[in-house]
């Protein structure tokens, strides 16, 4: 299977107000912090105690304590994600040299050995991995395949795999996919070609977080363009499925208002919404709904966006900071900005919950994958060695949960993958 975004060229993701800027500073701040106490007391074990491992494993120990500790309601392997996704995006507020970012990498992954949920790091960092590849946010591709490697060295390959993927899918987009595309055009361009220029990453479903798929109802521009990407994709690979995630498409949309016009970068929802009114001069918030055939909150946040935020590109009668089912939206022509083009952001969104909540459903599938493997060779076996052979497997990404792992064999055993002896309850019996 595949999964689509229209149009890659602008950054997503909304601007954060000054709060969040300095939160988000001292969290880089205190990463930066711990990064230094590290390299301090490292020096001390090697200067002063000739690198003697007793030294070395009482650093482990005390590293290991505070690392595993919340900070400000973040977790460490969060911090350290974000450390990083501000490391390597364009316009990152540590500047710094290629040399000096490859050795802020190197330590990072060194702490994140004293981590021990590294699965909720590789989550997060995926999650913000993904935003800096589809919105052009990287600011150097060696720079990613460097932590890469690094993290690959530090936890394995299964670890990176998925990250290894997104990134080998951008380059096959960047060098293989578009280059065919555009040549399939130019073949017969009265046909082929849109009236809107338009480009397409195709990815791979088992490589990206997981999006929720929505049937956006596109405006005819659109349409045109997918079913042209779908004509030549199907022509050239046989037996894969196309599913469009609009929800990471980005627009350039030219707004012809009264005084000027102006470039509008915009997503694919906020788009969709705003072409509605080359039809009519007015629509109420039920009307966009029906047309755009999106649930409430997307309705809401491009409405938002559009119309109650910085650039009130729609005027809202009536007014005010919040979007209600009998609003009625039409087109401000008298809008204007001294800049000619605009990105138009939407309301930022907290995935930290559905992050974690990916994180304990994947948790799940390890505890059982664990117990069924452990069982499979050993065929029979009491319950406090299971549990500790299941812990032993599952150390290295992150620390299981003993009322999880006795949960998990309660679950097997009612889906006929084990079952309790007969004449002692704590022992267990695989069944084939």
């Amino acid at each position: 299977a595949a999964t689509q975004k229209k149009e890659a060229k602008a950054a997503g993701g909304a601007g954060k107000d000054a709060s969040n800027a300095a939160s988000a500073s001292t969290e880089q701040m205190f990463v930066r912090n711990v990064i230094e106490l590290h390299d301090k007391y490292l020096a001390y074990v090697g200067d002063c105690f000739s690198n003697d491992s007793l030294f070395h494993r009482a650093l482990k120990e005390a590293f290991e304590v505070f690392c595993n500790k919340g900070v400000a309601g973040s977790t460490s392997a969060e911090l350290l994600a974000t450390f990083c996704d501000n490391l390597l995006k364009k316009g990152s507020s540590e500047k710094l040299s290629d040399d000096a970012v490859e050795e802020t990498l190197e330590k990072v992954v060194r702490l994140l050995a004293y981590i021990s949920d590294k699965d909720l790091f590789a989550e997060f960092y995926r999650k913000k991995l993904s935003r800096r590849l589809l919105f052009d946010k990287s600011a150097n591709d060696d720079h990613e395949r460097s932590i890469l490697t690094k993290l690959k060295q530090q936890c394995g390959a299964q670890f990176t795999s998925k990250m290894e993927g997104m990134v080998t899918d951008l380059q096959l987009a960047r060098d293989n996919h578009r280059p065919a595309f555009e040549k399939w055009m130019s073949e017969d361009e009265d046909k082929r070609r849109p009236k809107v220029d338009f480009q397409v990453t195709v990815l791979t479903t088992g490589f990206w977080p997981t999006y929720k798929f929505m049937e956006l109802a596109l405006p005819k521009e659109m349409v045109e363009c997918v079913e042209t990407f779908k004509d030549f994709y199907e022509a050239h690979f046989v037996h894969r499925k196309l599913t469009w995630i609009y929800a990471l498409g980005m627009c350039h949309v030219k707004a012809a208002f009264t005084a000027k016009p102006i470039e509008l970068q915009i997503s694919t929802f906020q788009a969709a919404c705003l072409l509605l009114f080359n039809e009519t001069d007015s629509l109420t918030f039920e009307e966009v709904k029906e047309r755009l055939n999106l649930p409430n909150e997307d309705v809401i946040r491009s409405l938002h966006s559009l119309s109650c935020a910085k650039y009130k590109i729609l005027t809202k009668i009536p007014e005010g900071k919040t979007i209600d089912a009998g609003d009625v939206f039409s087109f401000n022509a008298k809008f204007t900005d001294r800049l000619r083009r605009i990105k138009v952001p939407l309301p930022p969104v907290d995935e930290k919950k559905k992050t974690v909540e990916d994180v304990d459903k994947d948790r799940r599938y390890a505890i059982d994958a664990a117990i069924v493997r452990t069982m499979k060779s050993r065929k029979v076996l009491p319950h406090q060695q299971l549990v500790l052979e299941v812990v032993q497997q599952l150390n290295r990404m992150f620390k299981p949960d003993f009322k999880m792992i006795k949960k998990r064999i309660e679950d097997l055993i009612a889906r006929d993958y084990l079952e309790r002896d007969k004449d002692d309850a704590n022992v267990f019996k695989y069944l084939a």
